[in-house]
């Protein structure tokens, strides 16, 4: 896979002499979806939620069909994104994290941006965040770091954590948005802050979603959400608005870097919970609140990729579409998704939902398009992982990643530019950073005792059963015993 020949090819079509080579480094834009599933999008096969923009991305460049985010819940595959390693091999990452958390990346890490950097590129963090700030419990009242800018990013534009928990405020550039010393925030993820209402004591001011579990604390916006805080009014967002102000900040920053290489990390919020469209979008959808979302996040893209055509940046553009973790249904909010009767299926045939190791936890939509690069109208099984960005980017702009630095991405260019295979192994995360699954050409062994569980172990050949019914564990021995030792020496 890190193919020496391949690496060097690359070097020689992007790299030096560096002040000729800069204008031929592709822009970098890369979106991170929350929560969507591998059967939400048209062009994966979903019949109810309308994507046009997103199915126009596929028809203009390679949907891959064995694409995997590095674990099925937020945290730790942002935390692989960023670092090119498995997050269940570093604890400060490897679990989700709340909205008080400190920065899980050491800001000597090697990452994405910081790589990009170096090799002249402007870089950008929009939306979603979920990686810690700060050093140590993170105090919104004052200059947060270390942040996004530690890791590499010129700028910055967070949802610090998510949009169901506290902070309901935007980070820009180290500093929240829209403050007011005279009304400091206070956040609490143990007891409870201030006088405001909670959806525990108070539900009856619960004017927009009702908690079906869980996030019953402080209310902002008529929403309970996970955790308490008090204070920060003039800088809380509007969960309607989310959508408009992460693309907008977006947009801003292609057009301001647009003379000079780009990596735009743009992470949308929409599908996740609490589910609060636009009124624009609102019951548009076949889906409900959620399907509305998925067709807000459709529009996000499109006007990504139409600030990139105004600025005549899209020939030399290589934009990823992806998301985060499989997608899920109920998620803690009573929204009407739960008992949708649309038909709509979240992960489409796949089995299980966010969170877990079964296909539908991290079996995700993958769309690449760079105009002459990346095959037009192509479909790729190619084994894929989120995981790989930082080995890849370094191939693509001829930086080859120092020794050491991300241990467990691959390059995986030639899978992305000429229709070659991908990884041969990958190993999946639940949200336990203890439940691991591996996957070996078409077989996946699920192991079952990471978490001292009595259940057997589990076999899956995933290319003739994809929706992992057949259990060949016991029909194949050998071939579990040989996946059980690769996941033994890859754990080390």
């Amino acid at each position: 896979m890190r193919s020496i020949s391949a690496l060097v090819a690359l070097a020689v079509a992007f790299a030096a002499p560096a002040h000729a080579a800069d204008a031929k480094l592709p822009n970098v834009v890369f979106v991170l979806a929350d929560d969507v599933g591998y059967g939400d999008l048209g062009c994966y096969g979903s019949t109810k939620v309308k994507t046009p923009n997103l199915d126009a991305l596929a028809k203009a460049g390679t949907r891959f069909t064995d694409a995997h985010s590095p674990a099925a819940v937020c945290t730790p595959t942002r935390y692989a994104i960023m670092t090119g390693q498995y997050a269940w091999r570093h604890a400060p990452g490897s679990r989700i994290l709340s909205g008080l958390a400190p920065l899980s990346i050491k800001p000597d890490t090697v990452t994405v941006p910081a790589l990009l950097k170096e090799r002249g590129y402007a870089t950008a963090a929009v939306g979603k965040w979920h990686l810690g700030l700060g050093e140590k419990e993170t105090d919104y009242n004052t200059e947060i770091k270390p942040g996004a800018r530690e890791v590499g990013f010129d700028y910055s534009f967070l949802i610090p954590a998510t949009g169901d928990r506290t902070p309901c405020v935007y980070v820009e550039n180290g500093r929240v948005a829209n403050y007011d010393p005279k009304d400091p925030i206070r956040v609490s993820y143990t007891s409870k802050v201030g006088t405001e209402p909670t959806g525990k004591e108070n539900p009856d001011l619960l004017t927009v979603q009702k908690p079906s579990y869980g996030h019953d604390m402080t209310i902002v916006n008529g929403i309970s959400r996970i955790g308490w805080m008090t204070g920060g009014k003039a800088a809380r967002w509007k969960d309607e608005d989310i959508a408009d102000d992460i693309t907008k900040k977006a947009v801003a920053f292609i057009e301001k870097s647009k003379d000079k290489p780009f990596f735009l990390y743009f992470a949308t919020h929409d599908a996740h919970v609490p589910r609060v469209p636009h009124p624009r979008f609102k019951g548009k959808s076949g889906h409900g609140l959620r399907g509305d979302c998925i067709q807000e996040l459709d529009w996000c893209v499109g006007e990504i990729v139409a600030a990139l055509e105004k600025h005549k940046l899209t020939e030399n553009t290589l934009i990823v579409f992806t998301s985060d973790n499989g997608g899920v249904m109920d998620d803690g909010y009573v929204d009407g998704t739960a008992t949708d009767a649309s038909g709509h299926k979240c992960n489409g045939a796949l089995r299980g939902f966010k969170g877990g190791v079964y296909e539908g936890g991290h079996r995700v939509p993958f769309i690449a398009k760079w105009p002459g690069r990346v095959p037009a109208g192509a479909t790729s099984d190619a084994l894929l992982c989120h995981v790989d960005l930082l080995n890849t980017v370094a191939a693509l702009t001829g930086k080859p990643l120092p020794k050491g630095a991300g241990p467990d991405s691959f390059d995986i260019s030639a899978a992305l530019l000429s229709g070659k295979p991908g990884r041969e192994s990958l190993v999946h995360q639940s949200g336990n950073p203890n439940a691991l699954a591996i996957r070996k050409g078409d077989w996946k062994y699920i192991p079952n005792d990471a978490a001292k569980k009595k259940a057997a172990p589990e076999l899956y050949n995933l290319k003739d059963d994809p929706s992992e019914k057949t259990n060949r564990a016991a029909t194949e021995p050998a071939r579990a015993k040989e996946l059980a030792e690769l996941l033994k020496t890859i754990r080390g």
